[in-house]
């Protein structure tokens, strides 16, 4: 609701100062809109008792293998001595905090919060291999007092499907969690904490069990301005979630493309309308960094999905993906012939319609632009389903 009414607020006085002829006015609001948006700072704590899988967690939730030189260290033995920052390597505002173990002569429970500056923590997941203890307990209650939110993360799922299976002789899956979550809520309980939320978690598949409702609740339960920020650093861990990354691209349309209108744009061949072609690159390549499709993704993706690189790029539909997006590449594209006819349709449909007051350049302008947006979202986020089941086919097949 804040958010939407905050859009609405920027929608009334964009349009106020179009109709007052005053487009560097619409243009400063609109880029001070969408600063604030990706410029909004998104803290996450994962904490939790010694060899609880805390590392081995940020580094799944940043999309990285454990091996990645940009990993926190993993091990047998408490690998995390510090208050460790890892900002995620596509989004520099949202940074995931790998805190040290509860209870540990360094950072003794009484004191843990104090000494770890929880202040500067959005919300904590408390992570625990097995059963969750008094320690995390404690935690969370502290947590609580402060007003901020906590999740209970159960890791190392697959250990114990793995072994459950090999040791029982009428093993089912669906009742072995069943009965491990009810194990963690009922210790909780007992520890005195009520109504427990508890999300079973494989480090190694985020795709299995209980990570993907993890992710719908914080997304749920974050600050309206965090929510976007949140969705878009996640790896693609099912289509539905590239889905939802495509929608949070599209409520920006509108945005880019008065932004698009109201400056001297470069002209497309084939048609008499100019578009900011910087503006463009710029939105092109947030869609590749939010899909994980740039570069650097890809090939950290067949680090640890065992699928080469080269077989990736055979799936990707669009040449602005795996390669470096310029004004001159676009502009070439842009010029195909499917594009053409899609932007001399939005041209002659935009000389009958009134955009917001504008003159009629800026709204031949402001149409082709938002075309040119839509149909490359659909395109690359097309590419990102290809890659996502290549790569589930690699892991599963």
């Amino acid at each position: 609701m804040e958010k939407q009414f905050e859009r609405e607020q920027i929608d009334t006085k964009v349009k106020e100062a179009l109709e007052n002829n005053d487009p560097d006015s619409a243009r400063a609001k609109i880029q001070e809109y969408l600063d604030k948006e990706q410029n909004v700072l998104l803290n996450i704590a994962v904490t939790g008792e010694s060899g609880s899988g805390k590392s081995t967690f940020v580094n799944a939730i940043k999309g990285i293998d454990n091996k990645d030189e940009e990993a926190a260290p993993t091990g047998c033995v408490e690998t995390t001595m510090e208050v460790t920052p890892y900002p995620h390597l596509n989004y520099s505002n949202v940074t995931f905090w790998d805190l040290p173990g509860i209870g540990t002569t360094n950072y003794p429970a009484a004191e843990y919060l104090k000494k770890v500056g929880f202040e500067k923590f959005d919300f904590f997941i408390i992570v625990s291999a097995d059963r969750f203890r008094e320690n995390d307990v404690k935690l969370a209650k502290e947590i609580q007092k402060m007003k901020k939110k906590f999740y209970f993360v159960r890791s190392k799922i697959d250990h114990n499907i793995r072994d459950e299976e090999r040791t029982q002789r009428e093993f089912n899956e669906e009742k072995t969690l069943t009965e491990i979550r009810k194990d963690c809520i009922q210790g909780l309980q007992k520890l005195g904490l009520q109504s427990p939320q508890v999300f079973l978690v494989s480090n190694f598949d985020l795709k299995l069990y209980d990570f993907p409702l993890l992710v719908e609740t914080l997304k749920e339960e974050l600050p309206e301005l965090q929510k976007d920020a949140f969705l878009l650093a996640m790896p693609n861990i099912s289509l539905e979630m590239i889905k939802e990354k495509k929608k949070a691209f599209q409520a920006k349309f509108f945005y880019w493309a008065i932004l698009s209108a109201v400056v001297a744009g470069v002209p497309v061949p084939g048609i008499s309308v100019a578009v900011d072609m910087a503006l463009l690159v710029g939105v092109v390549k947030q869609y590749g960094y939010g899909f994980g499709l740039d570069i650097k993704s890809l090939k950290r993706i067949t680090k640890y999905k065992s699928v080469a690189y080269e077989e990736l790029r055979k799936v990707l539909k669009s040449p602005l993906q795996s390669i470096e997006v310029t004004p001159d590449l676009l502009l070439k594209w842009l010029t195909q012939s499917s594009f053409t006819a899609a932007l001399l349709a939005a041209e002659e449909g935009a000389r009958f319609i009134p955009l917001l007051g504008m003159p009629v350049s800026m709204g031949l302008s402001f149409a082709c632009t938002y075309k040119v947006l839509y149909t490359i979202l659909d395109i690359i986020a097309d590419d990102a389903e290809r890659v996502f089941n290549r790569v589930h086919l690699n892991t599963t097949g």
